[in-house]
């Protein structure tokens, strides 16, 4: 009898922990870095199926981390003056994931900052905070790198030591990547850009590596290739892979075009990088080389037609999913580039600047327009759901957990299970 009883106690525990695993979603691109949930969400809802809603104070477009019952998220109020010059408050909140109670909301920060943001799409926190169960980690770029406890309790904070100045004044945003014991974070703009890992538990930094680029967004990906890991940031001038542990240049690529946004994409020994901007181009870079790949045989494909400016894309089961600004959708063979369809429109006219999330065999796209559209995961595009928010605007990436869609609207938090 005490055999049968062990293995179903190991068995309940396996379910606890699987179950617990479904509740998170650590960072920006979910918990494998990649926008694939481990759960299905909602396909259509009404207003009976919004769990929650809660108001969130300030402006910001940074997409909600959660680990367990808490949400985090990060927003700037403003509390002198008016526009982009006034003074602000960098705040970090702690949400109820059942409820959309606020559990604490913490100022890091109160700065009157030194350069503004695109009007409709800035903020100054756009940089989505990232979690690893036990501290949420918050990058206001400029402004520091701050750990708070899940009390909201301040461990450090990291200053970089630099003000950014982005293109156009366009504004900051890019998300820290955490991985094992360091944070990544990108500072690239117009002068002095580096890549700088610091240590998750002291704040410390461990390596900064200069690099000759201009204004760029892309978030880092941490890629292991035959043991060894890799950073791979995607730029104007160049596609870049870093040594994890030291930050030395491990090979660079040259070949994309301005305003590099979507974050890079791994799967199957390739690394898919793209940009939508001016001289768009996809480069899909066969890993395994060292030094300057332009040119080479790494490059396995490139594609320049209907990229993905600002959304970053999904990958799975051999298939590469995007969305350009202007709502047309593309599904590659990840293998050849070879189209399963290209630059299909959606049935309304429609704006995205939120990336796409792919839970179950489901796509979700959060629009501009309020709308939240579901598209089949298959090698022909296939509308199955339209569900509207009414005066809605969706710039922060859908997040799912537990089988509930979170979505971060112009002000206001909302939960559809």
């Amino acid at each position: 009898m005490r055999l049968p009883l062990l293995l179903l106690t190991a068995a309940l525990w396996a379910d606890d922990v699987a179950s617990d695993k479904d509740a998170h979603w650590p960072q920006w691109r979910g918990p494998h870095e990649n926008g694939i949930a481990r759960t299905a969400a909602p396909v259509e809802w009404t207003a009976a199926n919004v769990r929650w809603k809660a108001e969130i104070p300030g402006r910001a477009h940074s997409t909600p981390v959660i680990w367990g019952e808490r949400l985090f998220l990060t927003t700037a109020v403003p509390t002198a003056g008016e526009g982009t010059a006034a003074e602000h408050r960098l705040d970090v909140m702690c949400l109820d994931r059942r409820t959309g109670k606020v559990l604490w909301t913490r100022t890091v920060k109160t700065v009157k900052p030194h350069e503004g943001y695109h009007a409709r799409y800035g903020s100054f926190a756009s940089n989505s905070p990232v979690t690893d169960g036990r501290r949420v980690y918050a990058s206001f770029g400029s402004r520091g790198v701050y750990a708070l406890d899940f009390n909201g309790k301040p461990v450090w904070s990291y200053d970089a030591g630099v003000e950014m100045h982005m293109r156009n004044a366009f504004g900051e945003g890019v998300a820290p990547v955490m991985h094992e014991n360091k944070l990544l974070v990108i500072f690239d703009s117009e002068r002095n850009s580096f890549l700088a890992a610091i240590d998750k538990n002291t704040g410390k930094e461990l390596w900064r590596k200069q690099r000759d680029e201009i204004s760029n967004w892309a978030a880092p990906l941490v890629v292991t290739h035959e043991g060894k890991k890799q950073v791979v940031v995607a730029a104007p001038n160049k596609v870049r892979s870093y040594d994890f542990v030291n930050g030395n240049l491990i090979w660079e690529c040259a070949g994309l075009g301005l305003n590099t946004i979507p974050i890079p994409i791994h799967s199957g020994g390739m690394v898919y990088v793209m940009s939508g901007f001016r001289n768009p181009n996809l480069l899909a870079i066969k890993l395994g080389r060292t030094g300057d790949l332009t040119g080479t045989g790494a490059i396995v494909w490139q594609n320049n037609r209907g990229n993905s400016y600002t959304a970053s894309p999904l990958l799975k089961d051999g298939r590469l999913f995007f969305i350009t600004d202007s709502g047309m959708v593309s599904c590659l063979n990840a293998a050849t580039g070879e189209p399963f369809y290209r630059q299909v429109r959606l049935p309304k006219s429609y704006n995205f600047k939120a990336s796409p999330v792919l839970a179950g065999d489901k796509v979700y796209l959060a629009s501009e327009e309020g709308d939240v559209i579901v598209l089949a995961w298959s090698e022909k595009m296939e509308v199955l759901a339209t569900n509207t928010f009414p005066d809605e605007f969706f710039v922060a990436s859908p997040v799912v957990a537990e089988n509930t869609l979170y979505l971060r609207g112009r002000n206001t938090l909302y939960a559809i299970r």
